[in-house]
């Protein structure tokens, strides 16, 4: 036979209360923005796909304009020396002016315009992280 069930509780027992669920508005409320704009990176939705797309485009457009600079900067020199033979023949510290600008200048020329790039393209990046980030309203 089957041992008779005690009906009184045993007092040492810890007493389950219902559970209870707190929910603060104000920080669901916040971490939602950011959070759902990161989802939707990650899963690659239209919403994202945009994003990146115009971060991809703002880098590109960048880039185009610091080669257009270059290629003005030193592909007008050989351009304006044969426009004006005059100034090839000019010479600084005894040495041609056509071989002083594009031997010795254009090099810092160029490591200016690749820390320009970097800056700027560094900058693109920061304003796509924030506007990944800033609270949606």
């Amino acid at each position: 036979m089957a041992a008779p069930i005690d009906p009184s509780p045993d007092p040492a027992a810890p007493t389950l209360l219902p559970r209870s669920r707190v929910v603060l508005a104000e920080v669901a409320r916040q971490r939602r923005g950011p959070e759902r704009t990161r989802t939707e990176l990650t899963q690659q939705t239209v919403v994202g796909e945009a994003l990146v797309r115009g971060l991809v485009r703002a880098q590109l457009a960048l880039a185009l304009r610091l080669s257009l600079v270059v290629a003005i900067g030193l592909g007008g020199l050989p351009l304006m020396f044969a426009i004006a033979p005059a100034a090839g023949a000019v010479k600084l510290f005894g040495v041609n002016l056509p071989w002083l600008l594009l031997g010795v200048c254009a090099f810092p020329f160029l490591v200016g315009i690749g820390w320009a790039y970097v800056r700027l393209a560094e900058r693109n990046e920061q304003d796509f992280t924030d506007l990944v980030q800033r609270p949606e309203r």
